[in-house]
């Protein structure tokens, strides 16, 4: 499996540290950026990365800045996106249960990079569950 990852400048480190995390489990990787710690533009990582995955590039990703909201806001106005902001275990697992969530969004600023590294283990352990969550995905996109 291919998993996208991209940040901006906040979630710089804990980007670079994940990367090793997910290629240490078998996983296949696609940095997305940036490589910087100088401020930048979270959407222009967010975009690619969604499009990859749109695309069929990239099967899931990851995506962090300061605090997960500006990732999460860019990634959703993809059609092809349900991205969730988790901030602890627990949300993690559940984007994924409920939601279906292909791309997972965490707040560097807010979390310590060992609640990342295990948000990440939990949506990447879940399954979406279906039944009536699927019924509420189907009624996420507007035309």
């Amino acid at each position: 499996m291919k998993i996208g990852i991209c940040s901006d400048h906040a979630g710089l480190e804990y980007r670079t540290k994940i990367i090793s995390y997910l290629l240490s489990k078998g996983y296949e990787v696609a940095n997305f950026g940036t490589d910087s710690a100088e401020s930048c533009d979270y959407c222009d990582f967010a975009h690619p990365m969604a499009a990859a995955i749109e695309a069929g590039e990239c099967q899931l990703g990851i995506a962090i800045c300061g605090t997960g909201n500006g990732m999460a806001m860019t990634l959703n106005h993809h059609k092809g996106i349900r991205a969730g902001l988790a901030w602890n275990h627990a949300v993690a697992a559940l984007v994924k249960q409920h939601n279906n969530a292909n791309v997972l969004v965490m707040p560097a600023r807010f979390v310590s990079y060992r609640m990342a590294v295990g948000m990440v283990k939990e949506w990447l352990e879940n399954d979406f569950e279906g039944g009536r969550h699927q019924r509420r995905i189907d009624k996420i996109p507007v035309e």
